[in-house]
């Protein structure tokens, strides 16, 4: 029994060391096989890298609005209605990234890496393809869209350079959103970490130095926020494709690769169409929401943009165990391995729901000390911390619900989570959060509401379907 008491401190001494190791590992990336290796392992070495990758990219979204919301309400709400039509934007390269991840991560399980460097090229064709309608409308037709939307007398004058730079610029954002899911699909998680990392540090640099001025360079306002942001991610993209070419742990593409490869560009875009849709319906429902708030009044939308920023702080690293999620369930797939898919997803959805849990308390408890951080406008503050208060009764549950639709995605059934959100958001969300805010009169405390109601349901719903297991039977 003594012998045993002494070896207690030397046993959580090389416990200590084996985590301190697999960190690093985490972090510097590893060519592990992920299909093999212990599943807690697994998660771990996947997940750390991308919860740190989005957790830069949160931070930079609240440093963001940080300096936006100097400028006033009007700039604030400016930024959330641009973000209207780059919710677009998103929806479609995040619907294209599921079918990169999906199909990259099932040609890695395979042991087929030709096949996933060459379905990595097409990603970029199409990612370069797809840009193209959405920079001339930004460079063209800025002032339009932003009076699409209802915006004031300020944002117009003054915000649309905001819009023309994010609306024009855009293909840097969907090459960014793309190349890093080939990285994830291929298990090279630390890479995608590092590239927005440093896109996300020289954003936060510029973005003080370009809103507000400093020393020999001019206050550009909130233009500069969007110079920021193009600066920063064009650097990202630059060194994406430089490691692309000299290859991460676990692809590398030569110029063999580069050729216009017909069968396998348009497997992704079939791939690719359910989870694009399934975005759309999501971020289109998000645009109606933000046009209901828009009638409403500037501070309605100003706070529910600061709402969601610090939303999206705090879902980030949720949305990086999720990620890990597809690309186990696609990497075991493609090994032929179903059951521990399965049994990852659990897991990570455990992770997730304690983590959301600890969030809810910290929204429930300092909503308005969060939104106060980033503006002093009285009524601002009440709208955002009403929305943070609401969001904290029933945020654990999102956690299962974004693990079980990452676990879809990662199967390539991209399809499933799409007709959920087509019948939660379109068919229940808008109308019910119409019919709270105006037809009763609640105003923003009724959309507020809506999306409470219709996006605890889809999380429930959607968990319910995992279970049945038929994602299992998905092809890419």
């Amino acid at each position: 029994m003594e012998s045993e008491n002494l070896n207690i401190p030397k046993q959580r001494s090389l416990n200590k060391r084996s985590i301190w190791l697999a960190l690093k590992d985490a972090i510097r990336g590893t060519e592990a096989d992920y299909t093999q290796i212990s599943l807690r392992k697994a998660i771990f070495l996947l997940a750390v890298p991308m919860i740190l990758e989005l957790v830069m990219e949160s931070t930079f979204a609240v440093v963001d609005i940080y300096f936006v919301g100097k400028l006033g309400a009007s700039a604030v709400a400016t930024v959330g209605l641009t973000e209207t039509y780059l919710f677009l934007l998103y929806s479609i390269a995040m619907g294209l990234s599921m079918a990169i991840t999906a199909t990259v991560a099932r040609r890695t399980g395979e042991k087929n890496k030709e096949g996933a460097a060459t379905a990595a090229v097409q990603s970029i064709f199409i990612a370069v393809l797809i840009s193209l309608p959405f920079s001339i409308a930004g460079i063209f037709f800025s002032k339009d869209l932003l009076m699409l939307m209802g915006a004031d007398e300020w944002s117009i004058t003054h915000g649309y350079k905001y819009t023309r730079w994010m609306l024009g610029g855009n293909a840097i954002i969907v090459l960014l959103f793309v190349i890093n899911a080939v990285f994830r699909g291929a298990g090279d998680a630390a890479i995608a970490m590092r590239v927005l990392w440093i896109a996300n540090g020289i954003n936060i640099i510029l973005d003080p130095m370009l809103i507000l001025g400093w020393g020999p360079v001019p206050a550009l306002g909130i233009e500069g926020a969007a110079i920021a942001t193009t600066i920063g991610r064009g650097v990202g993209v630059a060194t994406q494709v430089w490691v692309l070419v000299k290859g991460g742990k676990h692809i590398r593409i030569t110029l063999e690769h580069i050729a216009w490869n017909a069968k396998i560009l348009m497997g992704i875009i079939r791939t690719s169409l359910g989870g694009v849709g399934q975005m759309i319906v999501a971020m289109t429902s998000w645009i109606f929401l933000m046009r209901i708030l828009a009638g409403i009044s500037s501070e309605a939308v100003a706070g529910a943009t600061i709402a969601m920023r610090i939303m999206l702080f705090t879902l980030m690293p949720a949305w990086g165990l999720s990620n890990a999620a597809a690309t186990l369930v696609g990497q075991n797939l493609g090994a032929g391995n179903p059951d521990r898919a399965e049994k990852s997803v659990w897991k990570i959805g455990f992770y997730n729901m304690i983590f959301l849990i600890v969030v809810s308390l910290i929204y429930f408890a300092y909503n308005r000390s969060l939104i106060s951080l980033f503006t002093e406008d009285r009524q601002v503050i009440e709208i955002g911390a009403e929305w943070l208060k609401i969001l904290s009764y029933s945020y654990f549950v999102y956690g299962w619900w974004m693990v079980a639709t990452q676990a879809f995605n990662g199967a390539g059934d991209t399809k499933t989570p799409t007709m959920i959100n087509l019948v939660f958001f379109w068919l229940i969300q808008i109308p019910l959060s119409y019919f709270l805010a105006i037809s009763l009169g609640w105003e923003h405390s009724g959309v507020f509401w809506g999306v409470f109601f219709s996006e605890t349901s889809v999380a429930l719903f959607t968990l319910y379907l995992f279970k049945r297991g038929r994602w299992k039977l998905a092809t890419v």
